[in-house]
């Protein structure tokens, strides 16, 4: 259990633009950040990020939140992973006891396949490099190929030893569940109450996923085994529809070169980084999936695949590209010359000379695709037909229009066709299409529609009539209540306003402070249970903010005193006129200061609550916290520049007590139409109580009233 003083640093630490470029691409608007969504196929950014509130929110998928959401979203963390996660990432210090063998047993299934995969990692590590077989064997093919001490390191390459079950017994003796070993395809059930290694007698290439996690292995054989490679089977943390080799060690230099290289194998892309390429990843001989360009798409559009140059590479260049070209990515081919593959052709040449190479023979695909098909259909009319229905294929499935009629243009000139003719013959293609996916979605709906009847609608009863009017004011109230939430989730921790006490003395109250005294005095809590939640854990906020708050300001009170002092020895030497005038420009050196610090405190104190809730442990506090405190748009400042704009924040001493006001008069009312309603049926003696009730209900309207500008709610209408 991570201690509440521990989560704060962390969520201190974390700074949240920080923590979402290491999965999307950002670029600056206005104070915010926005990128393409990494949790939907998003062809539009939609996805903001604010540093001021230290969150994140897709506005069209709606998910989001703190580092720590953002993190459990992406990486599918729990909430103590995540933490520990940001933890490394800053550098902040957990300490955590040993697991026992009972509390290893009892951690999540998918924490222990992670756990026991890390082990197997670093025991094939270990045999690598410190058992004799493993430098003989192992290293030697290393070696062989030419990889570099520092590339051994950073893929974690190992070795597995040919004993049956080296790992079986390592992982047993420290405690792994072999269940576990089994799972994760390290190991296989001999049906005799043991087991034995998948990968005994091969050199070993973890599997990393995007946060670093070893998911799986690839093993290849060093004898005339049939099988080169083996791969981890498929399992809860690894899907090889969805991982792609090298992602984890090439995601930052894909991001900041707006570009990656897809090859085929470990050694491809091993090598490709040793040449300086560290933008390279592989599909691991699989077939690119949806999955794969998903998570392409988080870091860049721009995708050039290399092949080898014969006619298997060029006919693989051909096959599965237009799912790439469907999802709006710019694909380019580079061919290899014969009889290279990436890794021979990375250990032949040099850095420059491979990117010599690269400038002056990656083709876009469309233009590959036209050459090579053209090429094949000779002086055949059929097979030209076809061909240029191929391409036209291709062309259609690309999402944007102009880069379609681009693409067109170009067809038209180089195969001498109509570019009308092309045009109609892509509309054709675009809405047949369609009608496919549509008639699939038809089916799948028919098909779940078969697997789940609708159920049997029971009929209706008094309980029924009475858990539909508790609904309906639960609904009623919850438009009141939503009001007051929002405003202490998003401005719970700011000054409101000086209370005064029956001793005579005052203090600063917060927003939070003054809500909650309103609600106490009157015995008013929320219906909403949500509401109810954020409320509570923004209460147990109160004591921590406090003491950051106190540190906070300590840090502001030194740095105010550098900026003075920094100030006025630049004016007094800088500054030739009066001692008057000096004077002068050095006070409004310190108003400008004051200014800009104590705009800093409100800052502080405004996203210190937003960031807490936003990383809540509990999931429903969190999603309905970022909804509250999120904002897509923000004034321009062209608005600003020349008037000064009220804000909300500035209207907080009006709008929280007309919140409150709001809020009371609605539940009164609910009370009295209630009481109305039990008059009908009530007894002579309980009619009595409930108009005793009613009058006094009809005060509180009245002053209610006053208070709300004369309104008075109409409930249940």
């Amino acid at each position: 259990m991570i201690d509440r003083a521990t989560v704060d640093k962390i969520l201190d630490a974390a700074d949240i633009v920080d923590v979402v470029s290491d999965f999307v691409t950002l670029k600056k608007r206005g104070q915010n950040y926005i990128g393409l969504c990494p949790f939907h196929n998003d062809n539009h950014p939609s996805f903001y990020v604010s540093p001021a509130k230290g969150i994140c929110k897709c506005f069209a998928c709606g998910k989001g939140g703190s580092a720590v959401n953002f993190i459990m979203e992406h990486e599918q963390l729990t909430y103590p992973e995540a933490l520990r996660y940001l933890a490394r990432k800053f550098n902040i210090e957990i300490h955590e006891k040993e697991l026992t063998d009972e509390e290893r047993e009892a951690q999540t299934e998918r924490e222990s396949m992670l756990l026991i995969n890390e082990f197997a990692m670093q025991f094939f590590e270990n045999q690598l490099h410190n058992t004799t077989d493993g430098q003989e064997i192992g290293m030697s093919y290393f070696r062989e190929r030419a990889f570099s001490d520092e590339s051994i390191r950073e893929f974690h390459l190992g070795y597995s030893p040919e004993d049956r079950s080296a790992l079986y017994k390592a992982a047993t003796k420290a405690g792994y569940n072999k269940k576990l070993l089994f799972d994760t395809g390290l190991c296989i059930d001999d049906n005799r109450g043991g087991g034995y290694d998948r990968f005994r007698g091969r050199v070993m290439f973890p599997i990393f996923n995007i946060a670093g996690k070893v998911i799986g292995f690839g093993g290849r054989t060093l004898k005339n085994d049939p099988a080169k490679y083996v791969n981890s089977p498929e399992s809860i943390i690894y899907n090889k529809r969805n991982e792609l080799y090298g992602l984890f060690q090439a995601k930052r230099d894909i991001n900041k070169q707006d570009k990656c290289f897809i090859v085929e194998g470990y050694a491809d892309v091993i090598q490709m980084h040793q040449a300086g390429f560290k933008n390279v990843i592989a599909s691991s001989g699989t077939a690119l999936t949806e999955g794969h360009i998903h998570k392409i798409r988080r870091f860049t559009r721009n995708v050039t695949e290399l092949f080898d140059g014969d006619a298997a590479g060029v006919h693989a260049a051909l096959r599965g590209v237009d799912m790439l070209l469907h999802n709006g990515l710019n694909i380019k081919v580079l061919l290899l010359p014969e009889p290279e593959d990436p890794d021979s052709f990375a250990r032949a040449h040099s850095h420059s000379e491979i990117e010599r190479y690269i400038a002056d023979n990656e083709i876009d695909f469309i233009r590959f695709k036209t050459r090579v098909l053209l090429k094949d259909s000779d002086n055949d009319p059929v097979k030209r037909a076809a061909a240029i229905g191929d391409i036209v294929k291709s062309i259609a499935v690309i999402p944007d229009e102009i880069t379609r009629a681009v693409y067109a243009k170009e067809c038209s000139t180089t195969l001498g066709i109509d570019e009308d003719v092309i045009l109609s013959q892509i509309q054709k293609d675009i809405f047949g299409r369609r009608q496919e996916e549509w008639k699939q979605e038809q089916r799948e709906k028919r098909k779940r529609g078969e697997q789940q009847p609708s159920p049997v609608q029971p009929s209706p009863s008094a309980g029924d009539a009475s858990q539909k009017s508790d609904n309906t004011s639960a609904a009623y109230l919850r438009r009141y209540e939503f009001d007051v939430i929002r405003y202490v989730a998003k401005y719970g921790m700011c000054y409101l306003c000086e209370t005064n006490y029956d001793d005579g003395t005052s203090r600063p109250t917060t927003v939070l402070e003054y809500i909650n005294n309103e609600l106490t005095v009157d015995n008013i809590k929320f219906s909403d249970p949500v509401f109810d939640k954020i409320f509570t854990s923004s209460l147990g906020n109160l004591e921590p903010f406090y003491s950051a708050l106190q540190q906070f300001q300590a840090d502001i009170e030194q740095e105010r005193r550098r900026l003075v002092e920094e100030g006025v020895s630049h004016i007094r030497a800088e500054v030739d006129g009066t001692l008057e005038s000096i004077e002068d420009q050095e006070r409004q050196l310190e108003a400008k200061i004051e200014q800009r610090l104590q705009a800093q405190v409100v800052q502080f104190r405004k996203s210190y609550l937003e960031k807490r809730l936003c990383s809540d442990p509990d999931e429903t506090v969190r999603a309905v916290s970022l909804d509250l405190v999120s904002e897509k748009h923000q004034l321009s400042k062209i608005h600003t520049q020349f008037a000064a704009i009220t804000s909300e924040y500035d209207k907080l001493l009006t709008l929280i007590p007309e919140a409150l006001y709001n809020w009371k008069n609605a539940i009164v009312s609910l009370e009295f139409t209630s009481i109305q309603e039990k008059l009908r049926m009530a007894s002579p003696e309980e009619q009595l109580e409930l108009l005793k009730r009613q009058q006094q209900l009809n005060v509180m309207r009245r002053e209610l009233s006053k208070l709300t500008g004369e309104r008075v709610v109409n409930p249940l209408v």
